[in-house]
């Protein structure tokens, strides 16, 4: 866990360990964190890593869905306040990289700068939308090819991971997305992501057809468009990472709205299963402030 005076780690590298481990094993599993808090818990409850969703910063700091309202510099600073608070690797959602190819080089520089282990960047128009959702579209395949080439270009720790997301089989079909994503790797990403496969034949087939290519991403969206392939399936289908991005913001959200059902039914919420205080400061680290107290006053 993050302490105050810790040294941070060298999380690119320890994510690229834990990527290159995953092929004949079991995937790197990476819950979402929509802020701080959420990281931390994901952290104590002994994951290797933590996925920054995009959705679920969007539903947290504005209210509103997942659509391309929130701007890089939002991105950058919730990602930095997430990589601050947890010690494990993290991976964030870097949306389109929040312009052309000269955009997506300061994208990359900023959320390297923020402490992130790696991002993905996705080939939707902007601005775009959550993946499963419909309406999508996206950019030219060259022009993504571009951009990859110019995120890779911009890391100044080479084991900073590039993650390659394409939208494509929502918009031309699963063959397009396969066909992008061997493209995005010749341009230099580090890892593969074919998002909203909506079929068990598909995920099968998106793992067969780039077997070899480049590690791959199982996103495994809580309700989203991509059926819930048991654990086994996808480790037995050779994904390196499995993301659940949004399941953390479901259950604090229905946690605060089981409490304010309480609450407003009977005028406390001593019925509502909530942690003790005691408890609740420890898990946030007032323990270690209490030690620098006693340390430096």
């Amino acid at each position: 866990m993050a302490g105050l005076l810790s040294t941070p780690p060298a999380r690119p590298a320890r994510l690229r360990e834990l990527l290159a481990a995953a092929p004949g094993g079991t995937p790197l599993i990476a819950p979402g964190a929509y802020d701080a808090l959420s990281a931390r818990l994901v952290e104590q409850a002994g994951f290797g890593a933590v996925y920054m969703t995009g959705f679920g910063t969007t539903a947290s700091l504005i209210g509103r869905p997942d659509v391309g309202l929130l701007t890089g510099t939002e991105m950058v600073d919730n990602a930095r306040r997430i990589a601050s608070a947890v010690d494990v690797p993290v991976i964030a959602d870097a949306d389109t990289g929040y312009g052309n190819a000269i955009n997506v080089v300061r994208t990359v520089q900023a959320y390297e700068q923020a402490g992130v282990a790696g991002i993905h960047l996705e080939d939707q128009v902007m601005p775009k939308k959550c993946g499963h959702m419909s309406g999508k579209t996206v950019i030219a395949a060259d022009e993504m090819v571009g951009k990859i080439r110019a995120a890779a270009a911009a890391r100044r720790d080479p084991d900073f991971v590039l993650i390659a997301r394409t939208d494509a089989a929502a918009v031309h079909g699963l063959d397009d997305a396969i066909a992008r994503a061997r493209a995005y790797a010749a341009a230099g990403a580090d890892v593969l992501f074919v998002e909203a496969p909506t079929s068990e034949d598909d995920v099968a087939t998106v793992a067969r057809e780039l077997h070899g290519v480049a590690p791959l991403v199982f996103n495994w969206a809580e309700g989203g468009r991509t059926p819930p392939v048991p654990l086994p399936r996808i480790t037995e289908l050779g994904f390196a990472l499995v993301l659940f991005p949004i399941g953390t913001l479901l259950a604090a959200t229905a946690g605060i709205r089981s409490l304010l059902e309480t609450l407003r039914a009977d005028g406390t919420p001593a019925r509502a299963r909530l942690p003790g205080f005691d408890e609740f400061t420890d898990l946030i680290g007032l323990p270690e402030v209490q030690e620098l107290e006693r340390r430096f006053s």
